[in-house]
């Protein structure tokens, strides 16, 4: 059994490369998420997790992660991604994630909709929001990245 991630923190980035997965990798680092192995999750924050900061998590750990991406090689798209959680007052919380070809004002737009109809569904009322998004213009390729991190 998996032990329960008690901190969390929100992270993006941004990044161009040779192809578009060297994108990806670079818009990994910009956010911080770069030399550890994701593990994709879906969109669940423990109950009882505290956010902070930055968490220093060491070079090939698992890291379970809620995420959105985006990758392009079409020169001048403008790729955005973003991710959100909402935490009511007691439970646990609700993480949703978005990449698009869109400015990332309009990611932060959809993805605060996307958390509202989570807690719509479920019955719970949103007592803290935290949002997190990236945009990007493609040069070559490029990529966008943001995801809730969690660890233990």
């Amino acid at each position: 059994m998996l032990p329960t991630p008690t901190k969390y923190t929100l992270v993006a980035g941004a990044g161009e490369g040779q192809t578009p997965l060297n994108a990806f990798d670079r818009a990994l680092l910009e956010s911080g998420a770069g030399n550890v192995n994701l593990i994709r999750v879906s969109s669940i924050l423990p109950p009882g997790a505290r956010y902070v900061e930055t968490l220093p998590l060491p070079p090939g750990a698992l890291v379970p992660v809620a995420y959105g991406a985006i990758k392009s090689s079409t020169p001048g798209d403008r790729i955005a991604a973003a991710v959100a959680v909402g935490i009511p007052e007691q439970g646990f919380g609700v993480i949703m994630e978005y990449s698009g070809y869109n400015y990332r004002e309009e990611a932060e737009r959809i993805i605060r909709q996307m958390v509202e109809e989570a807690f719509a569904m479920r019955g719970m009322e949103i007592k803290t929001y935290m949002v997190k998004a990236v945009e990007h213009r493609v040069q070559k390729a490029g990529a966008a990245f943001a995801g809730l991190l969690m660890w233990y």
